[in-house]
């Protein structure tokens, strides 16, 4: 009865221009990597007001509305996974762990997974060995190996910044502009909080590093610097 109301709630808000707009800039054209990815057109703050209201959903509902089709089904499930890891207590907190790591397939798209790596996968492996985030950074997936760099946007948080490092080494190669956006992103999270360790993974790789990697990576220098790095 929850999942079929919340989907009924979620339909309420379809706005079919807002959709259209959306299908075209998460790329869900044949061949590109949202392929199939179908929208109803709302907005995040909305979808969050949903979550809270179907925060009790069970996680087979949970499930259910991860294997939809729809993105928004699938966002809106999220948010409600990470407001019931917040709460919960430390085995529970393993349960949605593993639970988010059986669903990578269904966690598929970048904003998915920039919205909820960080808050469960990270978090969960702060005080834990990280093996698995290396697993997923080989994978064959590009949300995997998405997820993977993603998660260490918590361990950055707390001034952690060896896995970032050198999971973004793993993926230096990758082809994959959305590899490319993420770890630059997370090597540019790094910089704001010491400068020094990023400059020394960008000394080490930025003659390499694919243009938009490195664009990322150095948005927040000075001019000067920026100049410097680009010129390789």
């Amino acid at each position: 009865m929850h999942l079929e109301k919340i989907k009924k709630d979620l339909q309420s808000l379809a706005n079919p221009e807002k959709a259209r707009l959306l299908q075209g800039f998460f790329k869900t054209g044949k061949g590109e990597y949202g392929e199939g990815d179908i929208f109803l057109g709302i907005m995040v703050p909305q979808q969050r007001e949903i979550a809270k209201r179907y925060k009790d959903l069970s996680l087979n509902d949970i499930q259910q509305l991860l294997k939809s089709k729809i993105h928004e089904h699938r966002l809106t499930s999220l948010f409600i996974l990470i407001d019931n890891y917040q709460k919960a207590d430390q085995i529970t907190k393993e349960e949605i762990f593993k639970f988010y790591l059986k669903n990578t397939k269904n966690i598929n798209n970048w904003d998915l997974i920039d919205l909820s790596a960080p808050k469960i996968v990270g978090h969960y492996l702060l005080d834990k060995p990280r093996d698995i985030l290396y697993k997923l950074a080989k994978s064959k997936s590009l949300w995997e190996k998405r997820i993977s760099i993603l998660a260490t946007a918590q361990f950055i948080r707390n001034n952690q910044f060896e896995d970032t490092l050198r999971i973004s080494e793993i993926l230096l190669n990758d082809s994959h502009d959305l590899i490319h956006k993420g770890v630059g992103w997370m090597l540019r999270e790094v910089g704001k909080k010491d400068r020094k360790v990023e400059e020394s993974f960008l000394k080490k790789h930025y003659k390499i590093m694919p243009r938009t990697m490195l664009r990322y990576a150095i948005e927040k220098f000075p001019e000067g610097k920026r100049k410097f790095y680009m010129k390789k």
